[in-house]
């Protein structure tokens, strides 16, 4: 080749050399590069999954059943109470309840889990076992029909005190007990839960007023609007 040509070629090649590889006109990724970006992108594809997987204001009554889908999806953690006994709660709910019990135990209140998440065929024995016990009024204001009770969320919360060393967990006996659970109320909100079935809203909610139910519903704003105006979830969400 004649060197004058060369000379030409060269320093022609040497530009577009330089131009490509500090990016001007893109860079080309190496395989660890590519890698890498796949990864952080599935990584966070994944937190938002997680974070999408559920509805905390998912609405469950009579009239309204569980997601199908729901307890696939559900992240449950166990919990053992004082009693030894090991309970399930979702997650986030569960680390928002022990916040509370904290709280409550500065005021002298021994507030323990008793009756936390359920499976629908576990609702199902409890409703045969307590249309036995207790008759079929009693169960029908008290036990939600399987399927349809908010115990299958594993955001719903049944409490027992513990008074003197004595468990107590009878209906009736914490019904009498309001005086502590007023105090138990005042902090509910603050940690994202409500009062779910409030007293004199059973034409509502259509269960008879427990005092022992909270639902984790997430947020704060919500949970401390509702527990301010006295109302029910079906009230807030225009539900019924």
């Amino acid at each position: 080749m004649n060197k004058k040509i060369l000379y030409l070629i060269i320093p022609v090649l040497i530009l577009v050399a330089l131009l490509f590889g500090t990016g001007r006109f893109g860079t080309l990724n190496s395989p660890d590069t590519v890698e890498t970006q796949q990864s952080v992108e599935t990584d966070a594809q994944s937190e938002t999954e997680t974070q999408n997987a559920y509805d905390y204001m998912v609405f469950v009554n009579k009239q309204n059943k569980l997601p199908d889908d729901w307890e696939e999806k559900v992240v449950l953690k166990e919990a053992v109470n004082k009693y030894g006994e090991t309970k399930l709660v979702e997650e986030k709910a569960l680390e928002q309840f022990l916040k509370l019990q904290e709280k409550v135990a500065e005021e002298g209140i021994d507030m323990q889990l008793d009756s936390t998440y359920r499976s629908v065929q576990e609702q199902q024995e409890l409703w045969d076992e307590w249309t036995i016990e207790y008759g079929e009024d009693y169960v029908k204001t008290y036990v939600a029909v399987p399927g349809c009770s908010e115990h299958h969320t594993g955001l719903a919360i049944d409490v027992c005190l513990d008074i003197d060393g004595r468990r107590v967990d009878d209906n009736d006996e914490m019904i009498a007990k309001k005086e502590i659970f007023e105090k138990i109320w005042a902090h509910l909100a603050d940690y994202g839960f409500i009062l779910r079935y409030p007293e004199g809203k059973e034409d509502i909610t259509g269960y008879g007023f427990e005092p022992w139910h909270f639902r984790y519903i997430d947020d704060v704003d919500i949970a401390k609007e509702i527990m301010e105006k006295g109302i029910t979830l079906e009230e807030y969400l225009n539900r019924q």
